[in-house]
């Protein structure tokens, strides 16, 4: 996973970048990777065709990936990161007693919809793969619960242990789950998500979360 400050990245990656070079050209990969993804969707990707886009050897697209599966997820990662560091961002701005955990679901909300308007490659590959894979405990949805846990937890004095603890974190994923799944009707619905459905699934999160965040 590559980090805001361009830091050393985690798997998929065959071989993480050391010189700041090197880890430029990964970017470049990646943003090609994306760029293509949009063009010619995942099927039709290849890593020759990324290494022609970014202007690089083929070499040096295996030399951090095995194949284009591999480059699909390390995009993933790197949305997920993007977004938590726009939500934080975000929360930043507001000061540390801006708002409550309300204002933060919708900036949660609005700042998913921002990247699935406009990051490139986000709308098929967003925090995870574009095809179905079996279920594990590190699927999309799961990953993107405990970022958010994570990055809320102080400011809204969740419970991180025991039984309060554990409530919170089904409370998240449960979260996420339905507005991922009434945020992907809403693009469905209409090419910029519909704002009518956005505004009924801020809604029953609100609703949901009263229970336990309040």
């Amino acid at each position: 996973m590559i980090g805001q400050d361009g830091g050393v990245p985690i798997p998929p990656l065959r071989r993480a970048p050391v010189q700041r070079r090197s880890a430029e050209r990964l970017g470049r990969i990646l943003d090609a990777c994306a760029e293509l993804l949009d063009e010619t969707g995942y099927e039709d990707l290849s890593t020759r065709a990324v290494a022609e886009r970014a202007g690089v050897p083929i070499g040096s697209v295996y030399r951090f990936f095995s194949n284009k599966r591999a480059m699909a997820e390390a995009l993933a990662h790197r949305n997920l990161d993007e977004y938590a560091a726009r939500v934080t961002e975000r929360l930043a701005a507001s000061g540390p007693d801006g708002g409550g955990w309300r204002e933060a679901m919708d900036v949660v909300v609005d700042e998913y919809l921002a990247m699935k308007r406009g990051a490139p490659g986000f709308a098929l590959v967003e925090f995870g793969m574009p095809v179905p894979v079996t279920a594990t405990p590190d699927q999309p949805n799961h990953l993107v619960a405990d970022r958010l846990r994570e990055l809320l937890g102080e400011r809204l004095g969740l419970e991180e242990s025991g039984e309060a603890g554990e409530r919170v974190r089904v409370a998240f994923l449960l979260a996420v789950e339905a507005a991922d799944a009434l945020l992907r009707l809403a693009f469905r619905v209409h090419p910029e998500g519909d704002p009518v459905i956005v505004a009924e699934t801020k809604e029953l999160l609100r609703a949901y979360l009263a229970g336990v965040l309040d």
